[in-house]
């Protein structure tokens, strides 16, 4: 069975000189459309209880954002490691309620929980924007 490391090797292979013409072109605005219809294909298939479908779907979306973080990582601006980070950092901070001391007895506290970081974090951010830090 593939891993995760596998399909990043093989969509460096694909944007490499070597690689396909195709993909060696892309870039993140002629990925945009790519996206959306590989969402909106989700979305079908979860509409049509389609589980089988779900899964092929869910991996094109997948592979949207390992296209899209390899063109970033060729441009310099971050790697796939950076997203999963990122992800990994903002899922821990936004549930004080698994990892941290808060409380939540329902999806509603968990919800409101969520939404409250969400609203302190972008405070941050644009008081380090205004500050001249970088966010």
């Amino acid at each position: 069975m593939n891993t995760f490391g596998d399909l990043i090797k093989i969509v460096a292979r694909l944007r490499s000189k070597d690689g396909c013409p195709w993909d060696r072109e892309q870039t993140f605005e002629t990925m945009k459309k790519c996206l959306e219809e590989e969402t909106q294909e989700v979305f079908q298939a979860i509409d049509s209880q389609d589980m089988e479908n779900l899964c092929e779907e869910l991996g094109d979306v997948l592979l949207q954002v390992v296209m899209n973080s390899q063109i970033a990582a060729e441009e310099g601006f971050f790697t796939i490691e950076d997203v999963i980070d990122g992800l990994c950092r903002k899922m821990i901070r936004r549930h004080p309620h698994v990892f941290g001391d808060k409380q939540a007895a329902s999806p509603e506290e968990s919800l409101r929980l969520w939404k409250q970081m969400k609203e302190q974090e972008k405070a941050e951010k644009e008081k380090k924007t205004e500050n001249g830090e970088k966010p």
